[in-house]
């Protein structure tokens, strides 16, 4: 089994700065992608950032430039940090971990494997 436990996040003016870590115990996660979502009030979730296993990343357009998503397999973390961030930024950060953020239309992002129980950023302006 596979446990997330998220660390990083707090109250930020914007244009300032934070980093978000997500350590995960358990099984070896070098072959999974991991990422970053978010989800806030009366949203519905939404992929932030995620990374390959081969360290491919992708983002949401909302928050490229200012996010970079990276990983270190020797100590089983993955990061968000958080440049600039907006007011609209405030949500609740899940780390998941999974064989692919493929979204499948009929089955959201079926092929995450674990959730971490998330850590709230607020984005004051």
């Amino acid at each position: 089994q596979v446990q997330l436990v998220e660390s990083g996040g707090g109250l930020v003016q914007a244009g300032g700065s934070l980093r978000l870590s997500c350590a995960a115990s358990g099984r070896t996660l070098s072959s999974y992608a991991m990422g970053w979502f978010r989800q806030a009030p009366g949203k519905q979730r939404e992929l932030v950032a995620g990374i390959s296993s081969g360290g491919s990343t992708n983002y949401a357009d909302s928050v490229k430039v200012r996010f970079t998503i990276s990983r270190d397999n020797t100590k089983k973390t993955v990061y968000l940090q958080m440049n600039s961030p907006k007011p609209e930024d405030t949500a609740v950060y899940y780390c998941a971990v999974g064989r692919s953020f493929t979204y499948y239309s009929d089955y959201g992002y079926a092929d995450i494997d674990y959730w971490g129980k998330g850590t709230l950023v607020t984005v004051s302006s």
